[in-house]
């Protein structure tokens, strides 16, 4: 049975770190919705006169958001078709908060939770200060807009539960404060792969 492995949490959190070990040592197919979207983020927000490094806007959100994960969903779930291990990375926010998302998605392929191995890695930091200090380490364009709307933004960084009808045991929360990785690593490997 193959797994699809999601990596989710708010910007910063070390989740495409994480998410790109793992893949890395299970060889298995690896989506982050940042790297799927980019292309067609920077020409439709070209187009409508606006900043192609924009990740977090309300224009950025109605235009490119529900693009971008659909993309990265048809990408992850035609590896899941193939049964290959398929991790994606993203925040799913609107999505981890709808209970039949997943089994609608995994119904794209005419598979269910029955038939594939579906698990959470939830990854997050102790405080707003360790996301800023690593938000503004990774010196990325992408992430002008949350540091210059940092207030506002910081409400993205609050911790979800995930409303899927998933076995307790297949969804886990992982503090990354730590500045070792591979003590997040080694949690998340022992979850996903035990």
């Amino acid at each position: 049975m193959s797994k699809l492995i999601f990596f989710l949490g708010g910007a910063g959190s070390g989740k495409t770190t994480l998410a790109k070990a793992l893949s890395r040592k299970y060889k298995a197919a690896f989506f982050d919705m940042d790297i799927l979207l980019r292309p067609a983020a920077e020409a439709i927000m070209t187009l409508q006169g606006l900043d192609p490094s924009d990740r977090d806007s309300p224009e950025y959100k109605r235009l490119c958001r529900d693009l971008g994960y659909r993309i990265t969903m048809d990408a992850a779930l035609d590896n899941v078709q193939l049964g290959i291990d398929t991790v994606v990375v993203g925040p799913f926010t609107k999505e981890t908060e709808t209970t039949n998302w997943i089994e609608q998605e995994l119904s794209r392929i005419g598979r269910s939770l029955e038939d594939t191995d579906v698990r959470v890695a939830y990854i997050y930091l102790a405080n707003e200060q360790l996301y800023y200090k690593r938000i503004v380490a990774r010196q990325s364009p992408l992430d002008e807009y949350k540091l210059a709307n940092w207030d506002t933004f910081t409400a993205s960084l609050a911790r979800k539960q995930v409303a899927w009808p998933l076995p307790a045991s297949s969804v886990v929360y992982i503090d990354n404060s730590e500045e070792d990785v591979n003590v997040a690593l080694s949690e998340v490997e022992r979850h996903m792969y035990r």
